[in-house]
């Protein structure tokens, strides 16, 4: 599929299609020439019709060259042209009346797929995906399925992604939202973005065997609380209310520390000394917001302490740098990561200060055709708690549009490793 197309729409019979109301959307089309035609968008056109509340299965599609029809049946099909090859889409729907409108959605969404058809670059951010703190979390839950079997609990997400949450699950993890849904005596996880000393006490109470999957670096920022709340400071949080990292840390000093999220509750702020203030921060935040934030604080109180060392972490600084290299080259940036990541939802919002149009997505099914009318380069990246293989799915989805060429923009090596926990090492 390139520059060059020419749409071939066909209609012939599929006699394996048999579930009413699904369309198949093909990732292969059997029984043109050559034999096999790929068909790589497919998921880009299964998930137009998912959007549509329309059923659909990814599956090769074998089409009847003699053109024998099944009444069952109805197919459409495009097949691409260009110098490097060809591609395909295509889309099958058995016992589907006219009058149910699913025939029209299935054409409607392969026309809309086809008219984007066209070569691209891509410009592929690095560092993206997986830091050292998300798979430590993951690789707990997953010795742990191996050690003891299923099932293993884990209060809240392990990590903020639905393919990694859905994954685990298949295996053997419950994920669950406070300790009453576990079992006593049962293995509850604690995940990466860590919990209260309450929470602890009660899984202590209730003889729960609790793994500690938080962060390091989110410890790091639970230490600081403490001490800065011990010393007599006031400790203003800055961070997003309602996160599950944010209610882990107010719970550290709750009578002492108050949270802010931009500079206008800064200016709200009541204190019982301003000379005796210190801040701490959510470790997924954008760099350039908290800044402000900051100055804002030290405006207000000149005496204003603070960490050693700055807690957004390495990995979402490192993130949004590798973000800024490509947002201004391309014409659109897709990030994945699910909408309940705090590090994914920043850099999207920073692609936008950057004048770029950008889209959270979970995965290619996320996509939307109309994104990508006109756009030559797409910059993608991913957030800290979304897997590689997510990224790589898109570009090969991708070629599925047209011969795509990959640029890597690396900004920085990451080596940071994190221990397990004593609990689960070999």
């Amino acid at each position: 599929m390139c520059a060059d197309q020419r749409s071939d729409l066909a209609m012939t019979a599929h006699r394996s299609v048999r579930d009413a109301g699904t369309v198949l959307v093909a990732d292969a089309l059997h029984g043109l020439e050559p034999d096999v035609i790929p068909c790589p968008a497919a998921e880009f056109v299964a998930g137009e019709l998912r959007r549509r509340e329309i059923a659909a299965t990814i599956a090769p599609l074998h089409l009847d060259p003699a053109g024998a029809s099944d009444s069952d049946v109805v197919e459409f099909t495009a097949v691409l042209d260009g110098t490097d090859g060809r591609a395909g889409l295509g889309l099958a729907a058995s016992r589907v009346p006219e009058a149910s409108g699913i025939r029209q959605a299935a054409s409607d969404a392969l026309a809309r797929w086809a008219a984007v058809a066209q070569p691209r670059t891509v410009l592929l951010a690095s560092p993206r995906s997986f830091c050292a703190g998300v798979e430590r979390a993951i690789d707990v839950v997953w010795r742990l399925l191996e050690q003891r079997g299923g099932p293993i609990y884990v209060r809240k997400q392990i990590v903020h992604n639905t393919h990694v949450v859905s994954e685990l699950e298949e295996h053997g993890a419950v994920f669950v939202d406070e300790l009453d849904s576990v079992p006593e005596g049962a293995t509850v996880v604690f995940s990466a973005h860590g919990v209260s000393p309450e929470v602890r006490a009660e899984a202590q109470r209730r003889g729960l065997d609790a793994i500690d999957a938080t962060c390091p670096l989110v410890t790091k920022v639970h230490s600081e609380a403490r001490r800065f709340a011990n010393r007599g400071d006031t400790v203003v949080l800055i961070g997003h209310a309602g996160h599950e990292e944010v209610e882990g840390t107010l719970g550290e000093a709750p009578g002492e520390t108050v949270l802010v999220e931009d500079a206008a509750d800064v200016e709200n702020l009541a204190v019982d000394d301003p000379s005796r203030v210190s801040y701490l921060t959510q470790t997924t935040l954008a760099v350039d917001e908290t800044t402000e934030v900051l100055e804002a604080l030290r405006d207000r109180f000149p005496d204003l302490r603070g960490p050693a060392s700055d807690d957004i972490c390495y990995a979402s600084t490192n993130r949004q740098d590798a973000l800024k290299v490509i947002a201004e080259e391309s014409d659109l940036v897709l990030v994945v990561g699910s909408d309940n990541s705090s590090n994914s939802l920043r850099l999207v919002e920073l692609a936008h200060r950057y004048g770029t149009p950008a889209y959270l997505v979970d995965d290619a099914g996320d996509i939307r055709a109309e994104w990508l009318s006109g756009v030559d380069v797409v910059g993608l990246t991913a957030g800290a708690s979304a897997p590689s293989r997510l990224t790589e799915e898109i570009i090969t989805a991708l070629g599925g549009l047209g011969p795509v060429t990959v640029r890597e923009r690396k900004t920085v090596e990451e080596t940071v490793e994190f221990n397990l926990p004593s609990a689960v090492r070999p």
